[in-house]
């Protein structure tokens, strides 16, 4: 006997939350707010929006289901499961967040706020949800496979992500690396000498991030190549800020990725960090000698249309 589907719920503390939070009560909190020329009122009426979003979302779930809801912050703990339906309930941004733990789970995106976010990936408003949920387990449903990248360490750590990998120093050091580009998947390791580099850290993004981080690297440096589709197998990467000098080079400072190609990083500074969409908590750590190869992963978003 099959399990009965699951609705995840995926949201996170809203601005609100934040502030009671760290000040203990609505009263301080509206305190801390006008001594400083500012409304709690419109941060409030914002978290009521959310909290009815919530409400009104897990009503759509079908009695016959089992429900479960997770925050972002416990994201990297939850245990999602093969017959789950996500619903991100929230901006943007929180299903990016949300896209790294999932392994070809649909997901449905929903506005709690529609004209203040840009709806890319919450697309639905709330009275859709229950339509939506239905469609999610139904044969032939329509649904779009946003490609991700993937970063994958030589002692076998491994990090996805929807828009962006970023792989840097922890502070505000230069990030000191070798690297080479156009690696094919299947090549050995060791791919000869690539180039030594001193920079801010470096980006590689999806066609999905190509309305964020990617796409900013992308119009400050006025590069010739296409973004790329959200759907479409292909990458972009930037060197943030190479330094030129007697043992480092900035020739190699851009470039893409198709399939079967990557990016290999070997790392000479004593700590580098690589996280993806902005999950900064949950990164992977490299020291000196060890190297990370990023390129497509071979699993997509399913994101419920």
């Amino acid at each position: 006997m099959s399990l009965a589907p699951r609705a995840v719920l995926v949201h996170r503390r809203t601005e609100y939350e934040e502030l009671l939070a760290r000040h203990g009560t609505h009263g301080q909190a509206a305190f801390f707010l006008s001594s400083r020329g500012r409304s709690i009122d419109e941060v409030h009426r914002r978290h009521e929006r959310t909290q009815q979003a919530l409400r009104q979302v897990a009503a759509a779930v079908p009695l016959t289901w089992r429900s479960s809801r997770v925050e972002r912050a416990d994201l990297d703990r939850f245990l999602f499961a093969p017959q789950d339906v996500v619903v991100v309930i929230g901006q943007d941004g929180l299903v990016a967040n949300t896209a790294k733990y999932l392994r070809g789970q649909p997901v449905v995106g929903i506005d709690t706020d529609p004209g203040r976010n840009p709806g890319v990936l919450v697309r639905h408003r709330c009275a859709d949800a229950a339509a939506l949920l239905r469609a999610a387990t139904a044969a032939g449903s329509r649904a779009e496979e946003l490609t991700m990248v993937e970063a994958v360490a030589d002692d076998t750590q491994r990090l996805l992500a929807l828009n962006e990998i970023y792989l840097g120093s922890p502070g505000h050091q230069t990030a000191r690396y070798r690297l080479d580009a156009d690696a094919d998947a299947d090549a050995d390791a060791d791919q000869g000498p690539g180039e030594a580099q001193a920079s801010s850290g470096v980006l590689v993004g999806t066609g999905t991030g190509a309305t964020g981080w990617l796409r900013s690297l992308w119009q400050e440096r006025d590069s010739p190549a296409q973004l790329p589709a959200p759907c479409e197998r292909r990458l972009l990467w930037f060197v943030r800020e190479a330094w030129p000098s007697p043992t480092t080079g900035t020739t190699k400072v851009a470039g893409e990725l198709g399939r079967g190609q990557g990016l290999r990083l070997t790392v000479e500074s004593d700590r580098m960090v690589v996280f993806g969409d902005g999950m900064e908590g949950d990164a992977l750590e490299l020291t000196w000698g060890q190297s990370i190869r990023l390129g497509i992963a071979g699993t997509s978003l399913h994101l419920v249309t």
